[in-house]
């Protein structure tokens, strides 16, 4: 079993349109509305493949009552900590090339005693599991350690924690020495404070994480697919996706499906692998919808392990 904590949840509006004009009314052509946040999109892509997960996260507002209902209608497992205020709803608008124009709220304000309750709640549901996962954003109120006591509550548990965040909280809970952290590009370039132009550049500042004791470094890439660092070597996967219709919450389903093929017996070479591919078929799917076992037919992963360290990422 997989648990996510998600302190910062969102109800996903996505919008699809013919162009995004600034200052004019659009008319949309379609839309949709599913539970978010980048926790509750890892449990929901592990819900669609049939994996047992348990989302944990506040709740509050008539959003709070909505999210509720979406996570039973997709089959999640949910734990909900009751908090003041409504949670977030966040916008997401569509053009037909794959270009996403996202507007994100802050989020409902937590107090020192919300915080408590969350990590209690995500220590209870992680008794019995095989990776307890931190994600997202941190709403106003929260300390930018939450992910840091994560780490360490796990940790002194025996669990395995991974953290896919950023900013300040992400590296104070790399600093805490999660076992596995799921940096983008760009999250990554600002972890190590200086630019990742090439491969070798992203597998050499992902080197020092593990160096530093963090046992796997998995970076996403966007369309140069994503590389995955541990002590004993290197992967690289690619997947190619000609028709992308969203690119929400595909880090979110490429995260998932990499803990899905760590906690069923795969290498990590493969797990990434099983990860891009699921990454790969969220962005052939509207808005922030994951995939289900059939959306994964006809996605083509390439996998090697010595790939081009010369290429410059886009």
């Amino acid at each position: 079993m997989i648990v996510t904590l998600t302190p910062n949840p969102s109800i996903d509006r996505a919008i699809v349109i013919d162009e995004l004009r600034r200052g004019e009314v659009h008319r949309a052509t379609s839309s949709r509305i599913d539970p978010g946040g980048k926790g509750v999109n890892v449990s929901r892509a592990l819900a669609a493949q049939g994996a047992q997960t348990v989302a944990v996260m506040p709740s509050g507002g008539p959003e709070g009552h909505l999210m509720s209902e979406l996570l039973d209608t997709a089959g999640v497992t949910h734990r909900s900590v009751a908090v003041e205020g409504t949670l977030r709803m966040n916008i997401s608008v569509l053009e037909p090339d794959g270009t996403t124009t996202k507007l994100n709220e802050p989020g409902p304000t937590l107090t020192d005693a919300d915080v408590v309750a969350l990590l209690d709640a995500t220590a209870q549901s992680a008794a019995s599991a095989q990776w307890v996962v931190g994600c997202g954003s941190l709403p106003p109120g929260a300390p930018a350690d939450l992910y840091a006591t994560l780490v360490a509550r796990v940790r002194e548990g025996g669990g395995r924690v991974a953290v896919d965040s950023s900013g300040a909280s992400f590296a104070k809970a790399v600093a805490a020495v999660p076992h596995l952290i799921k940096p983008n590009h760009e999250e990554l370039a600002e972890l190590v404070d200086h630019d990742l132009p090439t491969l070798a550049d992203v597998r050499d500042a992902a080197r020092e994480l593990v160096e530093a004791g963090i046992d796997l470094v998995a970076v996403s890439l966007g369309g140069d697919g994503a590389l995955l660092v541990t002590a004993d070597g290197h992967a690289h996967a690619r997947a190619t996706i000609t028709a992308p219709l969203s690119t929400v919450g595909a880090g979110d389903c490429m995260l998932a499906g990499l803990l899905h093929g760590l906690s069923t017996g795969q290498s990590p070479a493969d797990a990434l692998a099983t990860g891009v591919t699921w990454g790969a078929a969220a962005v052939t799917l509207p808005g922030s919808r994951v995939p289900a076992p059939a959306d994964l037919d006809g996605i083509r992963t390439e996998l090697t392990l010595e790939p081009d360290f010369t290429r410059t990422i886009s």
